[in-house]
């Protein structure tokens, strides 16, 4: 076949840019598709210099919002606040289009890895007709195992049980045990495949959540995922730092909407087994709640974050809560790679005053993450925040905002988390539970080691900004 002409070649190549870029500029601008200015440059440069990659890259993995932009403006409700719950808040999330706030909820907060494994159990040894667990790494050890088996047992004494697993962050885990959780009536659905309708969703765009829902009236939730790790820990290993919680009341229906949703839009079944018939299925009402020590009625909030909806939530919630700190701001996360607005929302709260503490672990698992937050650590403590350094890994996601509210999660302090992630996260309203989870980061943070800023060399300045690009945009 003769070649083209250099002239036509060359136009053919110009065209092919010129059109990558006008895909771009639809995409992003029909969709809304707010992104980091570095973001922003990496994609034009890659579609320039790449075309022929970049473009197909793009519309695979590009863009970051499946909801589609609200077509007129959210006129917030005039409700009054519950009890505890601070008013600008309510109307915050209201204007969100979030859950409302649920009185009445019976709190347990589990900051010992076997107690929050026993509690999970619990929860799915109790339910009476319907199960669901989302989790984003399902591991094949002895905590998957133990979990796997409760799953099974439930299942074959006729609840209708269905587990949800993230495709990437599940990838280790065997085909087998999926299967065997299938063939015993499991319903396991496969988060977001690889290969999968581009009209469901985005390859970047994972499942982040972990959650527990027993009859539409328990909830387990929080920072941990199915593996040894989280709760017992590896051998000759301490388990993780890390926190899980149990919510009995409203908040669980709001958390079954959630769960329903990722099921309905990202799922591909990883095997197929036929659903529990009525006729086998306990014609009871819904188990008793799960028994746990020193629970009381409290105010709290799911916080449902994600590509699925149409704002950052819980980005916005956090840079208002800083705003909105008068006394204390403590922020605990195992990756913390805030982007540039977030930060000087941080340093200017400790400039007017506010207490700010962050507890972040030494050495985390991620070490990109580690060199991407340095930048960020260096100028809360030039602002005055006391940082302190776990030893050890700690995994737990909490933020706690004078003695106004604690957000306790599975959504790190990152760009991948803030604006990419399906995550959720629990606010928690009542005194007990702040004070109780201020008390124990506080323990923490005492036995933590201060954070000392050094001037990095260029060399590693240039490293680190690399990796806060890089890890922003992936």
């Amino acid at each position: 076949m003769p070649s083209l002409p250099w002239n036509l070649a060359t136009f053919l190549h110009a065209a092919a840019i010129a059109l990558g870029l006008l895909t771009y500029v639809l995409v992003t601008r029909i969709g809304r598709q707010r992104r980091h200015p570095s973001a922003a440059i990496g994609w034009v440069l890659g579609i320039v210099a790449f075309p022929y990659a970049a473009v197909p890259l793009y519309l695979m993995i590009g863009s970051r919002k499946l909801a589609r932009p609200r077509r007129a403006a959210v006129t917030p409700p005039a409700a009054a606040a519950p009890s505890d719950a601070p008013g600008w808040i309510v109307r915050l999330t209201a204007g969100l289009g979030l859950a409302p706030v649920r009185s009445g909820a019976r709190i347990t907060i589990l900051t010992d890895g076997e107690v929050a494994l026993q509690a999970l159990l619990g929860l799915i040894d109790g339910a009476g007709n319907r199960l669901d667990l989302c989790t984003y790494v399902f591991a094949d050890d002895a905590t998957g195992r133990r979990v796997a088996g409760a799953l099974i047992a439930a299942a074959r004494r006729g609840v209708r049980v269905r587990l949800l697993i993230d495709a990437i962050g599940s990838v280790r885990t065997p085909r087998a045990l999926r299967v065997s959780l299938s063939a015993a009536g499991v319903l396991v659905g496969w988060f977001m495949p690889l290969l999968h309708n581009p009209l469901r969703g985005r390859t970047n765009l994972r499942n982040h959540r972990k959650l527990a829902i027993a009859d539409a009236g328990v909830v387990w939730s929080g920072g941990r995922n199915i593996a040894d790790e989280y709760f017992g820990g590896r051998a000759g290993e301490p388990a993780w730092l890390d926190l899980s919680f149990v919510i009995e009341g409203g908040i669980a229906i709001d958390a079954q909407t959630v769960f329903d949703t990722d099921w309905q839009r990202g799922v591909r079944r990883a095997a197929l087994s036929p659903p529990v018939s009525p006729s086998s299925s306990p014609s009871s009402s819904p188990s008793p709640p799960v028994p746990h020590p020193a629970d009381h009625e409290a105010p709290a909030q799911l916080i449902a974050s994600g590509p699925e909806r149409t704002d950052d939530t819980l980005y916005e919630l956090l840079l208002s809560a800083v705003y909105q700190a008068e006394v204390r701001l403590i922020v605990m996360t195992p990756y913390f790679v805030p982007d540039d607005a977030l930060v000087q929302a941080l340093a200017i709260a400790c400039r007017r005053g506010v207490a700010l503490t962050v507890l972040v672990p030494r050495r985390s698992n991620h070490r990109l993450a580690d060199l991407a937050r340095e930048r960020a650590l260096r100028d809360l403590a030039a602002a005055g925040a006391g940082i302190r350094l776990v030893e050890g890994m700690s995994h737990a996601k909490l933020v706690i905002v004078d003695d106004q509210v604690a957000l306790c999660g599975s959504a790190n302090i990152d760009g991948r988390s803030l604006f990419l992630n399906h995550e959720l996260t629990t606010a928690f309203y009542g005194s007990t539970e702040i004070t109780d989870l201020a008390n124990w980061v506080l323990r923490q943070s005492e036995r933590a080691a201060p954070y000392v800023a050094r001037h990095p060399s260029l060399p590693r300045d240039i490293l680190e900004g690399t990796a806060r690009t890089i890890g922003f945009q992936l």
